[in-house]
C-alpha cells in the first residue's frame, strides 16, 4: 500500500528519514528548487537536542525547543510530511517501507540521528533515565520531582538519601552540562521548594569511564570543566565503570556501590538500524560508510547524513564527530550536489570544517575550543548562549528562551517545576 495523498509529479523525489539538524537543513535548501521532498519522522516536530538538559532541569518548557514541521513547511509547495517510522529499504526497487505504507524515491536520505547506547546491559536500559528526546527529558524532570515528593514521606534517612541522590553516567558534554545544572538546582532552587528535607543528603555524582571529562575537547578545557564541577560540589569520579543498575543500587566495577533512585545514562550513542541494509554494511556504533559525497557505498541513490554517516578523512581517521555542525555541513553540500547532478555538473567532495566545541557547566561557567583560540568562564558562557539561541527554530521560541534565561539569571529561579503525567485511569478525577 502506498502512502496516501503525495502527488506524482515530473519532479525528482527526495525522501528524507529524520527531521533533525541534517534533514531540516536539507529541506530548507532543496525545497526552493526543482525537487519534491518528503520528510518521514516519528514526531511531528523538530527538537533542539543541545537544550534537552534544560527541559530536564526545569529551565525551559518543552515547546521552547520544539517546532512543528507543518509550520515550517506551510509555504513550501513541493514539500510533504508524514508522521511514520521507516521500517525497510528496498534499494533495488527504490522503495521505502514505513509504518503507514510504502513510498518510491529517486533519492533516499537517511538522517535518523542516534539513540542511547547501553552496551548490551539490559538492567541499565530498563531502569535508567535517558535524554535523547523532548519526551524523555520531560520524563527525567518528572522522575526527579516525584522522587523529592516521595522523600518528604520517608522517615528513614537512607531511603531519603536514595531518593535525593542523582547519578549521571558519562562525562561528555551532555553529562557535564546536566550535572552542572542539577548542582545549581541543589544550590538555588530545591532547598526553597523542599525546606523540610535535609539537603546534606543530596549529592550529584558524575561518573566517567575515562581519565577526564569532555574527552573530545582539549586537555585545558577538560581540566577547567572539572574545576567548575568541583566548584559546584559535583562528586566527579573518573576511571569509574558502571556495571549494573537495578533501579536503586548502582554497581561499580571498582566496588563501593552507590544507592540512588535516579541514574541518568549519558555514556554513549548508537545509530538505529533499518531492515534492508545487510549486517556487514554497518561499522562501529551502527554507522553506515559513505563516500566523499555522503552516498552509501552499498546502495545507489541512498545518502547518509549526520550521526549515521561514517566517512574517514586524514584529519578524522575515526570518522567525523557526531555533532550538529557535521550534520548541517553535510546537508548543505548534499543539497548543492543534488542540484549540480541535476544540471550535469561534477559533484563536490565533502570535507568537514571543524568550527570547534563548546560546553557550559553552569552560570557564568563554560569552556570553548575554537579553531583560533581557547577560552573559558563568563565570556565563553555568553558565546555559548548566543550560538544556541540563534540556532533555535522560530523567532517566538528564541524570544521565549531569551526571556526565560534572563529571568533565571536575575532571580536564580524558574517556575517550571510541574509534574505533568496522564492519569493512570481514564475515569480518574482531578483532586
Amino acid at each position: 500500500m502506498k502512502i496516501q495523498n503525495i502527488p506524482e509529479t515530473d519532479l525528482k523525489r527526495i525522501v528524507i528519514v529524520g527531521g533533525g539538524f541534517a534533514g531540516l537543513q536539507l529541506i530548507r535548501v532543496i525545497s526552493k528548487k526543482e525537487f519534491q521532498t518528503v520528510l518521514i519522522d516519528r514526531n511531528n516536530f523538530h527538537q533542539f537536542q543541545p537544550l534537552f538538559y534544560q527541559v530536564a532541569t526545569a529551565g525551559l518548557v518543552p515547546s521552547a525547543i520544539s517546532f512543528p514541521f507543518r509550520k515550517i513547511f506551510q509555504k513550501k509547495e513541493h514539500t510533504h510530511f508524514r508522521m511514520a517510522e521507516a521500517q525497510k529499504i528496498d534499494s533495488e526497487k527504490q522503495i521505502l517501507h514505513t509504518s503507514i505504507g510504502e513510498i518510491e524515491y529517486d533519492y533516499l536520505v537517511l538522517s535518523m540521528g542516534a539513540t542511547t547506547n547501553f552496551f548490551g546491559n539490559k538492567n541499565i536500559e530498563n531502569h535508567s533515565l535517558v535524554m535523547k528526546s523532548v519526551g524523555q527529558a520531560l520524563n527525567l524532570r518528572n522522575t526527579i520531582l516525584e522522587n523529592y515528593e516521595a522523600a518528604l514521606n520517608e522517615s528513614a534517612p537512607h531511603r531519603q538519601e536514595a531518593l535525593m541522590k542523582i547519578v549521571v553516567v558519562g562525562g561528555g558534554p551532555t553529562g557535564v552540562e546536566l550535572a552542572g545544572a542539577l548542582a545549581e538546582m541543589k544550590k538555588f532552587i530545591l532547598p526553597k521548594d523542599y525546606p523540610e528535607l535535609d539537603f546534606d543528603l543530596m549529592s550529584v555524582y558524575l561518573l566517567e569511564g575515562s581519565s577526564r571529562v569532555l574527552a573530545s575537547m582539549s586537555k585545558n578545557a577538560s581540566t577547567k570543566a572539572l574545576s567548575y564541577l568541583n566548584e559546584l560540589n559535583v562528586d566527579v569520579r573518573l576511571n569509574t565503570i558502571v556495571t549494573d543498575y537495578d533501579g536503586e543500587r548502582v554497581a561499580l566495577q571498582e566496588g563501593d556501590d552507590l544507592l540512588s533512585k535516579s541514574l541518568i545514562w549519558a555514556a554513549g550513542i548508537s545509530c538505529p538500524r533499518i531492515a534492508g541494509i545487510p549486517e556487514e554494511n554497518y561499522v562501529h556504533g551502527n554507522r553506515l560508510p559513505v563516500n566523499e559525497y555522503n552516498e552509501s557505498l552499498q546502495m545507489p541513490n541512498v545518502f547518509v547524513l549526520g550521526d549515521q554517516a561514517y566517512q574517514e578523512e586524514a584529519k578524522f581517521p575515526a570518522g567525523h564527530p557526531q555533532v550538529a555542525q557535521t550534520a548541517i555541513q553535510q546537508a548543505k553540500l548534499l543539497a548543492k550536489n543534488l542540484l549540480r547532478n541535476k544540471n550535469g555538473k561534477k559533484r563536490l567532495a565533502f570535507h568537514y570544517n571543524d568550527k570547534g566545541f563548546m560546553a557550559t557547566v553552569g552560570r557564568n561557567l563554560a569552556v570553548a575550543d575554537l579553531p583560533s583560540f581557547r577560552f573559558s568562564g563568563f565570556f565563553a558562557w555568553l558565546i555559548w548562549m548566543f550560538i544556541h539561541l540563534m540556532s533555535i527554530v522560530g523567532v517566538k521560541n528564541r524570544l521565549l528562551i531569551f526571556v526565560n534565561w534572563g529571568w533565571n539569571y536575575l532571580t536564580y529561579d524558574q517556575s517550571l517545576r510541574l509534574l505533568i503525567r496522564p492519569n493512570k485511569k481514564a475515569n480518574d478525577s482531578e483532586e
